[in-house]
């Protein structure tokens, strides 16, 4: 049952997070149109097809600047998940030696008072 709940929220948070992902690349590009549509309407002297052509490729550039910067901060977490959790094993592994001599300690002075009596 308790597996299954967790898989279940797992599926949910894949789901909620593809989701969230899809309304963020819309709401860049919204954003990266009306950018293009703004920098181009300032630039009167152009006739109406050539304004659209520069926001056009000005949208095309912003996207793929958004791109490459959205890649390489994935790129940058994956590698600090790696590195936390080598750490965290790391520290687990040591709390477990700790754990253990602590038990070891405790055990031999437990053998040591019984054997002084």
């Amino acid at each position: 049952m308790r597996q299954a709940r967790s898989t279940a929220d797992r599926a949910m948070a894949a789901a909620v997070n593809e989701v969230e992902g899809y309304l963020l690349c819309q709401a860049e590009l919204r954003k990266a149109r009306e950018e293009a549509e703004t920098f181009a309407y300032r630039l009167a002297y152009l006739t109406t097809a050539q304004q659209e052509e520069v926001a056009r490729a000005y949208a095309e550039d912003r996207i793929q600047m958004s791109q490459t910067a959205l890649r390489a901060v994935a790129t940058r977490c994956e590698e600090l998940r790696a590195e936390y959790s080598a750490r965290y094993e790391h520290l687990r592994l040591r709390m477990l030696c700790i754990y253990v001599a602590t038990l070891a300690v405790a055990g031999s002075l437990c053998t040591a008072s019984w054997t002084v009596r």
